[in-house]
């Protein structure tokens, strides 16, 4: 069976790689292309090393470079690992690229994490491919409700479970000193204040249990990005602090890290439903508030909001197993047949005679003056065929669109990480 994914960064390569042999019919058996979508948050060699997923072929590509390939490619399944624009416009655009094919791929799209954001936005963006993948049976309940209220087609969405959760169930028996790992996103919280509150606690955390190991586990370095802009890299601020010897930064895959955890605490990140599906003491902190913005909002329910004040007194968070039930994390064993549903579906719709046209709901009539600048950031126009003038960059030298393709990132990520902080902080003077 071949298979293709295309991902816009670390994380979108590692959900839609893991996706498709776990959706596969007969995953024992899959020829896997990847392409990386090219872009600000396109993978270094070492982030795709520590997401530690393999491919037949994995190179880089523009959209159009992509809707080329799949002109002269043929595939059983395309999994879409991309933000919600990206699918759309390549929905539109592959839209075009099959219109007189007799055969196409089934068209596989979803999230790489807790959806606690532009549910609605991100949702219809997705909508045309023939799954829609829900992390969890609260999701899929939340993605059907959407669908049907706006009078689209919601038998797309498919329940299943995040494909990177494994290893083994916690037990306490590490045999190494008891572990705590902070979490850390890229985006959340934003302010310098607040990563600099988070960090501080860490070190008191650290300080205060000398006996424990205190972790902050990284998600990339700096310089590199991932699914979301991280303009102060907790590296930059720990270089500040006065250290325990019994604190460290820490790298490389989380499933490693959690092998050696007693305690997860984060703000919202996807690694919580990671430790609670092994069962391993979890806490989303509450120190910030809970808030939407912070996207710990979504774990109302769960038992697991503490606040650094309580962890440091001791406190052991207890999981209501309820709500860890409708989050997809399947801790009771379940798990292996999270992705009956899909494969069952993708080998219908293989076993078809012909598989109909793409259909996403936003076209020129439902969206006219919205679907034209999502389809126009990859140079597509609103019936999805290439715009008159879009750069054919795969005829470009080789050599040379690489030194200027890393040296346009080299200086994106610099503005991001340097410039703006320094242009925002004159603003507020």
């Amino acid at each position: 069976m071949r298979v293709a994914v295309l991902a816009d960064s670390d994380t979108r390569w590692k959900w839609g790689a893991l996706t498709a042999s776990r959706i596969s019919p007969d995953n024992s058996d899959i020829h896997l292309d990847g392409y990386l979508l090219r872009g600000r948050a396109t993978p270094t060699a070492r982030q795709l090393q520590e997401v530690g997923v393999k491919a037949d072929s994995l190179r880089e590509v523009t959209a159009l470079e992509f809707l080329r390939a799949m002109e002269q490619e043929s595939y059983d399944i395309l999994v879409l690992a991309l933000v919600g624009g990206g699918v759309q416009a390549m929905l539109h655009g592959l839209g075009q690229v099959w219109a007189d094919n007799a055969e196409r791929p089934v068209v596989v799209t979803g999230y790489v994490g807790v959806v606690y954001e532009k549910l609605t936005d991100g949702l219809l963006l997705r909508h045309g491919a023939d799954l829609v993948l829900a992390n969890s049976r609260q999701d899929a309940d939340r993605f059907k409700a959407v669908y049907d209220g706006v009078g689209a087609d919601s038998s797309s969405v498919t329940e299943v479970a995040l494909p990177f959760l494994g290893g083994a169930s916690y037990t306490g028996e590490h045999g190494h000193p008891y572990t705590v790992v902070f979490a850390a996103q890229p985006s959340v919280p934003e302010s310098r204040k607040d990563r600099t509150y988070l960090l501080d606690r860490l070190v008191q955390h650290a300080t205060l249990h000398p006996e424990r190991e205190v972790l902050l586990k990284l998600r990339s370095k700096p310089g590199e990005h991932t699914t979301h802009i991280e303009e102060l890299p907790y590296q930059k601020l720990a270089q500040r602090a006065d250290l325990p010897p019994n604190f460290k930064l820490v790298y490389g895959h989380m499933g490693e890290v959690l092998d050696r955890t007693d305690l997860l605490v984060t703000i919202s990140s996807t690694a919580a439903l990671e430790s609670l599906h092994r069962s391993i003491p979890t806490v989303v902190l509450s120190d910030l508030g809970v808030r939407e913005a912070l996207g710990n909002h979504h774990f109302v329910g769960s038992g697991c909001l503490a606040s650094w004040e309580q962890l440091d007194a001791g406190h052991q968070p207890a999981p209501d197993a309820h709500w860890v039930a409708r989050q997809g994390v399947a801790a009771d064993g379940s798990y292996e047949t999270a992705f009956d549903a899909a494969r069952d579906r993708i080998d219908r719709l293989l076993g078809s005679s012909k598989l109909p046209p793409l259909a996403p709901y936003y076209t020129p009539m439902t969206a006219p003056g919205y679907l034209p600048g999502i389809l126009a950031r990859h140079h597509l126009g609103p019936d999805g065929v290439p715009l008159p003038g879009a750069p054919a960059a795969d005829k470009e030298p080789g050599a040379v669109r690489q030194i200027v393709r890393r040296a346009a990132r080299g200086a994106y990520r610099h503005g991001v990480q340097r410039v703006a902080p320094v242009i925002r902080r004159m603003g507020e003077l």
